[in-house]
């Protein structure tokens, strides 16, 4: 049951990190207008499911007054909300306290804000670590996420064979962490990769959107386009099995959609991101309606 839509606010991001399975950075195009979140916002009550909001980019307070007016529109729906943000706006706790105010008086659920070396140097004190500060003293809910460099590290789980070379860190290899990240890190035959681990496509909780109208089941995977056909029904009519990405990936993981749609593959890959993100580049052209838009895959 669909219980959460992510707003992608907006792909426009003041970094460009090598990790982002989005490729934001300060070229990237796709921001929400007001009147677009005013229509996604008029789909949610059709759909009588969802209970939460998040606010997300690209970095999602570029665009500060709209923020706070999604955040106005959600709360008013009596909607929980959430936002994640790269905290590049807290040069101080108390430049922090000035932007983190409105919404602690609008009272959101949580913010959760990066704190890794892919967002901030070494040097000083994160923003990640100010905003937090800030937060705490204000009293909102508040958290950090943190992505590392990809690690090798052994280990065993319901996966793995003991002492089996995996990678550890965090990152997921989609996007721009295929062209950046890949590098020097061990891989698995192409055949062991029967399943989606992260995402459950046959019965989705969440969805993310965009203001393309790009309904993301992941990332770059799209259940259909809202501006062409209304949220609320493409929620409703969504099934897996018609689906012609979604429908393999949950019945056999990319192994089956390289299979069904006769993807040319390495012989191995890292994990299941990687095969399925270069499986769906592979079939983009074939399939644009349903994997979109071309710039999370690095194309224009």
């Amino acid at each position: 049951m669909l219980t959460q839509i992510h707003f992608l606010l907006t792909y426009t991001c003041n970094y460009q990190c090598d990790h982002c399975f989005l490729y934001s950075g300060p070229n990237a195009q796709g921001t929400f207008t007001i009147n677009q979140l005013r229509k996604v916002f008029d789909e949610i009550p059709k759909i009588g499911t969802i209970e939460k909001v998040y606010f997300e980019g690209g970095e999602s307070f570029l665009y500060y007054p709209l923020l706070l007016e999604g955040i106005r529109i959600a709360n008013d729906m009596g909607l929980k909300t959430g936002i994640v943000t790269n905290a590049y706006w807290a040069t101080s706790v108390e430049d922090a306290e000035l932007w983190l105010k409105p919404l602690c008086e609008l009272g959101i659920s949580d913010i959760s804000m990066s704190d890794d070396l892919f967002h901030f140097s070494e040097e000083g004190e994160s923003p990640a670590k100010l905003a937090l500060s800030a937060a705490k003293k204000l009293g909102m809910p508040a958290g950090t996420i943190c992505i590392e460099e990809p690690t090798v590290v052994t280990g065993k789980d319901q996966d793995q064979d003991k002492g089996e070379a995996i990678v550890g860190g965090g990152v997921v290899f989609r996007g721009r962490a295929v062209e950046k990240l890949i590098e020097g890190l061990p891989k698995k035959r192409w055949d062991k990769f029967t399943q989606c681990p992260y995402e459950d496509l046959e019965n989705p909780k969440r969805v993310h959107v965009d203001s393309y109208g790009n309904v993301h089941l992941c990332q770059g995977l799209s259940m259909g386009n809202m501006w062409e056909t209304s949220l609320s029904t493409l929620v409703r009519n969504y099934d897996v099995l018609s689906h012609p990405i979604s429908g393999p990936l949950a019945r056999g993981g990319p192994v089956l959609l390289a299979k069904e749609h006769g993807v040319k593959h390495e012989d191995e890959y890292i994990d299941e991101c990687h095969f399925c993100y270069l499986a769906r580049l592979s079939l983009i052209d074939k399939f644009p309606r349903y994997l979109a838009p071309r710039q999370v895959y690095g194309l224009r």
